[in-house]
């Protein structure tokens, strides 16, 4: 049998229980102060209204002077879940469309810690958001939660063709007003080169009357000067 020196092992022992609640303590510090980081970031999307909307209609409070609460219809409070589930829906498509750019921007280091804890709690947020929004649906009408969500998107989708259809339509006035102007403008612009060449022609062909009404002048002689006298007629003359 072999003597233990417990004695020699009791600073090497103190040490590793200093050096473990040294790391226990960091650990915990880190993390509650991580946490508290945290909560006080930003949150990723604004506040959601359609859910308060839903919420305030599920959870009508009675008026005053009344022991009741209104009765609210089962179809306004569908439609309220649903308008809900369409909002998830864009906010879901925001999140896959941004995570692959914070991934890549985290990864070159052009992003710091906090943008990627926001996106990540955001996710979390969303995950609860849809499990909630499935258990409503089910809760109000058997099975619709399975369907909710399909519905919703299909809403989703035809708001947004509405929307590119209107900003065509918008851009298409944009583009004929402009289209009026710059037709309006060249017009003004092929006139004035109409007039400016009426003119052009008009001026030459008055240059020309005038060279050739000089041309066709009259040749004045003078009767002071005497006429030449032909030699036959004073050779006969000089006969006589």
């Amino acid at each position: 049998m072999f003597d233990i020196d417990w004695r020699g092992l009791l600073l090497p022992l103190a040490y590793l229980v200093v050096l473990v609640g040294t790391f226990m303590t960091f650990s915990t510090v880190y993390r509650k102060r991580k946490a508290v980081e945290s909560a006080n970031l930003a949150p990723w999307f604004g506040p959601h209204l359609q859910r308060n909307i839903y919420l305030s209609i599920l959870h009508m409070e009675p008026e005053e002077g009344s022991e009741k609460a209104p009765k609210v219809p089962d179809s306004v409070i569908r439609a309220a879940l649903l308008r809900r589930a369409v909002e998830d829906i864009h906010r879901i498509i925001q999140i896959r469309t941004a995570k692959q750019a914070c991934s890549t921007l985290l990864q070159r280091g052009s992003v710091g810690d906090d943008l990627w804890q926001r996106f990540q709690r955001a996710e979390k947020e969303m995950e609860e958001e849809l499990r909630d929004v499935v258990m409503e649906a089910n809760a109000l009408v058997p099975g619709w939660g399975q369907i909710i969500f399909q519905s919703a998107n299909e809403i989703a989708a035809n708001k947004v063709l509405r929307d590119r259809l209107e900003e065509i339509e918008q851009q298409t006035e944009r583009d004929k007003e402009w289209w009026e102007k710059r037709r309006a403008t060249i017009k003004n612009e092929f006139m004035k080169e109409l007039d400016e060449e009426a003119g052009d022609k008009a001026q030459s062909k008055t240059s020309t009357n005038s060279v050739a009404g000089s041309e066709d002048e009259p040749v004045l002689v003078g009767t002071d000067t005497p006429s030449a006298t032909p030699s036959g007629a004073s050779k006969k003359k000089s006969k006589k």
